[in-house]
């Protein structure tokens, strides 16, 4: 199935130099995690308060919004680098995976729930993402107990979820208000959502 995911080896040879710049520097793969989490947190808060809080010296929802797109391109290079750290210069850990797993689930949780609280954005349509999201990741790490293997099936993992929200925050942060386009568009990502859940499952039964 078509995913952003099947980039991901011509993503990672970008990254290689800065890999080694900060396995040199001696950056732990749980460093970059958390970084990564922490990174996600900010603009999540930083996106609620905007909706929430007219401060002058805070940043603006729009602003806050045409940031997102790059926030999550951070995110995603920096999920590709703490694993080739992990991978690349064995330094592989049981905590690794478990921060790796759950530092994906609370990123979403962060950078997408805040969506809900934009005036004219389907604030159920939002929740139901972010629960789908967090059950198909579920799903996927299944895939160790089942088959021995985690399973990335899209067409809507999370890769595929960073680049829709990051043009939903792109859109929004112009100016362009969140009309019958953007529930449509949501809609969408729930059904490819469901759609992902049960390739993920057929793909570990066909390995059974």
């Amino acid at each position: 199935m078509v995913s952003i995911y099947q980039c991901k080896s011509t993503f990672q040879n970008y990254l290689r130099p800065l890999v080694n710049r900060l396995a040199a520097w001696q950056i732990s793969p749980n460093q970059v995690t958390v970084s990564a989490i922490l990174l996600s947190g900010v603009t999540g808060l930083a996106l609620v308060q905007s909706t929430q809080l007219a401060i002058a010296f805070l940043p603006t929802t729009q602003a806050v919004l045409l940031s997102v797109p790059v926030v999550l391109l951070i995110r995603m290079a920096l999920n590709a680098i703490d694993g080739m750290l992990a991978r690349e210069y064995k330094q592989t850990t049981k905590l690794g995976c478990i921060l790796n797993e759950l530092g994906d689930v609370l990123s979403d949780i962060a950078l997408y729930l805040p969506f809900s609280l934009i005036a004219g954005v389907s604030a159920p349509l939002i929740v139901g993402i972010v629960i789908l999201a967090i059950a198909s990741e579920m799903v996927g790490v299944l895939g160790y107990e089942i088959a021995q293997k985690r399973h990335y099936e899209g067409p809507m993992g999370k890769s595929d979820r960073a680049f829709v929200f990051g043009i939903v925050g792109l859109i929004l942060g112009l100016g362009i208000a969140p009309t019958q386009w953007l529930t449509i568009l949501l809609s969408a990502v729930i059904l490819l959502q469901v759609w992902t859940m049960i390739n993920r499952i057929q793909g570990m039964l066909q390995e059974v």
